[in-house]
């Protein structure tokens, strides 16, 4: 049973939707002043889960090999960002993101790059909203890009905690008129999970004018 401190009710988890759509929507503009087209990013739903169940979600959706942008965020709330695809789809939004009209060989030669600066926009623009609207700012690595099946991206160094927490979305893609499925996945281990409980608590109270007793929640 999970203890009911660390886990999100209803309406945080509501509140935290809200704020990735936000973010989502961000980083969609960001990514159309780049591409120079219409980028169109929906965010269906917003789940917490366990490290397990994140590894299940991904091997039982994707058959294929996965890419990821990898960013690791400290601040109040520390952990790591991925954005996932399968790897079949990964030169198919470099194609989007260039416009298409590269020979193969230099998508190929570009791929790294255009994947590490639109994973970098889609993961800012999501965590530095978040963060902005809770009040609080986030510290972001560079973006690295991994490759390998899901147990692999999520076992990353430092060794993973037993109590680790996956914040999982399903991103939907829609650039130059292709459509291109992915995930954005956040981990964050039980001391965050409860930071970012206590700032989503103070969030809903600005929102709806309710007195809330306020927390350091980097302490």
């Amino acid at each position: 049973m999970t203890d009911a401190g660390t886990t999100l009710s209803d309406l945080e988890l509501d509140a935290l939707t809200e704020l990735v759509n936000i973010g989502v929507g961000r980083a969609a503009n960001s990514l159309r002043e780049m591409v120079g087209e219409q980028v169109l990013l929906s965010v269906p739903n917003v789940k917490l889960v366990s490290r397990a169940d994140a590894i299940g979600i991904l091997s039982d959706r994707e058959e294929s090999r996965l890419v990821a942008v990898h960013q690791i965020f400290e601040g109040d709330i520390t952990g790591r960002a991925l954005l996932i695809f399968p790897e079949t789809k990964s030169l198919e939004l470099v194609r989007a993101v260039t416009g298409g009209e590269l020979p193969l060989e230099d998508i190929i030669e570009l791929e790294q790059e255009a994947l590490a600066e639109t994973g970098n926009i889609i993961l800012n623009g999501c965590l530095a909203t978040i963060a902005n609207m809770l009040q609080r700012s986030l510290k972001m690595s560079l973006p690295e890009i991994l490759r390998g099946e899901s147990r692999d991206l999520f076992s990353l160094e430092p060794p993973p905690e037993a109590g680790d927490v996956v914040m999982f979305l399903y991103i939907d893609f829609a650039v130059r008129e292709r459509d291109i499925r992915g995930y954005v996945a956040m981990l964050m281990d039980m001391p965050s999970l409860t930071a970012l409980r206590l700032l989503l608590q103070e969030f809903i109270a600005r929102a709806t004018g309710d007195a809330a007793p306020t927390a350091d929640a980097g302490s």
